[in-house]
């Protein structure tokens, strides 16, 4: 299986760049895995919601240009269905039943993502109906990921 997170931003914090290494070494076990970074814009405070709007499309028209036409795509929003780590890892294994290769996790910038690109995600996956630091946000994706290939395994971490 190909897994693909697109994302917003560079994560700066070293300590969140050492998380995401290391996730992504264990994940190589399990699958082949891409980290795809767009360019973030940046949000004046107090922005109006149309600026707002205007920032979203502009980060999904670059999130856009990497989503496969053959990929199952899984867009994080805090309007989407939560699902325990064994949810997700039975939602991983039926899409390989289904003869999906290749999943793209989408993950949105400080505003979320703009409403094209939820439109053409297959899912909707909320972690929470807390907001999340997006640069967090792919530390947690990825150590979930990998709990859930863990427990299609049927080897030992998920307690």
């Amino acid at each position: 299986m190909r897994i693909s997170v697109i994302c917003v931003g560079r994560v700066k914090e070293q300590y969140l760049r050492d998380a995401i290494a290391e996730y992504s070494k264990r994940l190589g076990r399990y699958c082949k895995l891409d980290i795809i970074e767009v360019a973030d814009e940046k949000t004046p405070e107090h922005a109006s919601e149309g600026v707002e709007r205007q920032i979203r499309a502009k980060e999904g028209g670059r999130i856009a240009k990497h989503i496969r036409p053959d990929a199952y795509v899984i867009a994080l929003a805090i309007d989407g269905t939560m699902l325990s780590s064994e949810g997700l890892a039975a939602h991983i294994n039926q899409l390989g039943l289904h003869g999906e290769s290749h999943i793209q996790l989408i993950i949105g910038g400080s505003i979320g993502l703009d409403d094209a690109i939820l439109r053409r995600a297959d899912y909707r996956l909320s972690f929470s109906k807390m907001t999340f630091p997006h640069q967090l946000m792919r530390v947690i994706l990825l150590e979930q990921l990998y709990r859930a290939y863990k427990i299609n395994a049927g080897e030992p971490y998920h307690k």
